[in-house]
């Protein structure tokens, strides 16, 4: 038997794998099995003083994702002698990784489009893993398709479980149990499990602070790949009804998309605006790993390399949205948040090229192993990680 601690895009992923195999596997999740249109329930809290999205359900964050389906960081990771061009290749195949036909595209994610060029931008249509015959506009992506036509991990969870695999939600795992130095189980909420597989994949945060309680040192170099929105007003837009982030720009560190952001409604001084009327740009940028996770917070401030990545990165943001007549007087960012945690124990310092740690039978399959900040979506990324992973397993 395997145990995988997390249901999200690496968790679900290796579980799938290794139960199609004929691998006993049980999956533990901390969160609770919910329909996809209500995960925006799901959300955690904030950590003081770090704005981090993220969710705690079966399939994790996949579930409010917006669909972007993005390789990053698969040049870096041969460097450390990890190539998963083979497994990027078959996930995107299989989730049908394309861009949205033009049905799909917004007139606010045209202007926006059109407006790049005209300024010699590099943009182009996001590759998203969204079924089209599916999909109905509608803006709810980061709170849970209602249609689920965005792929998410639950799918993948779903398939596990038919292939045999167990899944116990609302079980938190609290502390691995190890002995000479290999994993034997995991102390959950609901008692004991035991194990000679351990496959953690509970997120940068949950998976630091796991090994953590364990006597294992990790979250000393965590990243969350900080972004802001961009926006302003441009009546009758109906931004807020589109899919989003439906087209990126890709610059040296950064990107920037079309993003809806509530926020922008929030910071604005008028009182005659509508959210119809609201149209804005994400700037994500590939920030520094200075960051670290503690059993009790999270520590995270922008370095001036950081900062001088927003400011560009807004620059340009403002440039596009005047360029398509956007009130100048309106436009604003919001705060700074973060979107893709990962790096709490990376590849060279606390696993291998296998994925596997010091504790023998003990792996890691989330972007905790991520060894630097990708600057946009990495679910493709660790979804091949986690497959390859997987192969790893069924080898040994």
């Amino acid at each position: 038997m395997v145990i995988v601690v997390g249901s999200g895009a690496g968790g679900a992923t290796i579980a799938r794998e290794l139960a199609k195999n004929n691998i006993n596997v049980t999956i533990l999740e901390k969160g609770p099995l919910v329909p996809s249109k209500h995960a925006f329930k799901c959300y955690d809290p904030p950590p003081k003083g770090v704005d981090l999205l993220k969710t705690s359900c079966v399939g994790g964050s996949t579930l409010v994702a917006t669909g972007n389906a993005v390789r990053v960081l698969e040049d870096d990771l041969k460097d450390y002698g990890i190539n998963i061009t083979r497994e990027l290749d078959e996930i995107e195949k299989e989730l049908n990784v394309k861009p949205l036909p033009r049905t799909h595209i917004g007139d606010g994610t045209k202007l926006i489009i059109d407006s790049a060029r005209s300024l010699g931008l590099p943009i182009r249509r996001m590759p998203k893993f969204i079924n089209p015959e599916e999909c109905k506009p509608c803006g709810k992506c980061a709170f849970g398709c209602p249609r689920d036509a965005k792929w998410s991990a639950k799918k993948f969870i779903e398939d596990a479980i038919r292939w045999g695999a167990e899944l116990i939600p609302e079980t938190e795992a609290k502390k691995l149990i190890i002995e000479d130095n290999k994993i034997k189980g995991v102390k959950t909420s609901n008692g004991p499990l035991y194990d000679e597989i351990v496959v953690l994949a509970a997120g940068a945060v949950g998976t630091p602070r796991l090994l953590l309680r364990s006597g294992v040192n990790a979250g000393e170099t965590f990243f969350m790949d900080t972004f802001i929105t961009i926006g302003g007003i441009l009546e009758g837009i109906r931004f807020n009804e589109e899919v989003q982030m439906n087209a990126i720009i890709e610059m040296e560190n950064f990107i920037l998309a079309p993003h809806f952001a509530t926020l922008i409604a929030k910071e604005l001084k008028r009182k005659d605006y509508k959210k119809e009327d609201i149209i804005g740009l994400m700037v994500k940028i590939a920030d520094e790993n200075n960051g670290k996770v503690k059993l009790d917070r999270i520590i995270k401030e922008n370095t001036p390399d950081d900062i001088k990545l927003l400011a560009r990165g807004s620059a340009i943001a403002g440039s596009i949205l005047s360029n398509i007549g956007v009130e100048t007087a309106t436009i604003l960012s919001t705060h700074p948040r973060g979107a893709h945690p990962g790096g709490t124990a990376p590849i060279g310092e606390v696993v291998d090229e296998n994925l596997e740690t010091k504790i023998r039978g003990l792996y890691i399959a989330d972007a905790s192993v991520l060894p630097k900040a990708p600057g946009a979506p990495p679910i493709l990324t660790i979804m091949a990680l986690a497959l390859k992973l997987a192969r790893h397993i069924l080898k040994e």
